[in-house]
């Protein structure tokens, strides 16, 4: 078992309602074009496929996916949209557990390598998405950019939404790269829900050196699914790393 925080069968039971904007066409699609074309006529595999939201619209284009996911109940969820033969999944952690197989393409979307809260195993995280690619494979993560340069000396509390139905606030240890990102839904009855979750941030030559200890070399890196250039003052990041052809050193 991970350092991961484990879904429940509550929270699992809400989680397609409350990010409802996640599964929006303008928000999905550009990330599913852009991880079909990568896959090409080879197979995927999703580590946190959670409820299926980005695979299962995958396996419509006709990509095969297998996933592996630490929560049985998000699996749960997912089996009500999608059965065990159009979708196999293997509940485990996405730093040890393997499937049969191998792969053109393994991702990890929505800031997931995060909730790996020590940079040992989000080394093994990218191991074990080697372990699993062929020669000319592609590890492909998505993950924001800490807003750190937001905090005044002093501050360790930085307001990333606050929209009239959901607040939320992350704090910073800077030394150890631990975040906790504290959430207020407003509910339709006037209560106030709160959840939290903690985190470990990864900044993107951080990756690259992981990626190059599992012998993987970054091959682009973008702003976001639409292929916009990656910035210093970009909030998010796509990456890709490619696993090197037979042969080469």
């Amino acid at each position: 078992m991970t350092s991961s925080e484990v879904w429940d069968e509550e929270t699992a039971g809400r989680y397609d309602t409350t990010f409802a904007e996640k599964f929006a066409p303008e928000v999905l699609d550009p990330a599913v074009d852009f991880l079909t074309r990568l896959a090409g006529s080879g197979a995927a595999l999703e580590f946190a496929i959670g409820t299926g939201r980005v695979a299962i619209p995958l396996v419509a284009r006709g990509v095969p996916v297998t996933g592996i996911e630490l929560s049985a109940s998000m699996v749960a969820q997912l089996r009500r949209k999608a059965d065990e033969e159009t979708l196999p999944v293997i509940v485990g952690d996405m730093t040890t557990t393997t499937v049969p197989g191998e792969f053109s393409l393994v991702f990890l979307v929505w800031n997931s390598i995060s909730n790996l809260r020590a940079q040992a195993e989000q080394v093994d995280c990218f191991r074990n998405a080697a372990r699993h690619l062929g020669p000319g494979g592609r590890f492909v993560i998505e993950l924001w950019t800490p807003p750190v340069r937001r905090l005044p000396p002093g501050q360790r509390a930085v307001p990333v939404s606050t929209g009239d139905r959901h607040l939320v606030l992350d704090t910073y240890d800077l030394a150890t790269q631990q975040c906790t990102s504290r959430h207020y839904w407003h509910e339709a009855d006037g209560t106030v829900r709160y959840d939290s979750g903690s985190f470990r941030y990864v900044w993107p030559a951080e990756c690259d050196l992981m990626a190059q200890l599992a012998g993987l070399e970054l091959e682009n890196r973008y702003a976001d699914w639409d292929g916009s250039p990656f910035i210093s003052d970009s909030e998010s990041h796509i990456s890709v790393w490619r696993k090197p052809l037979a042969g080469r050193a």
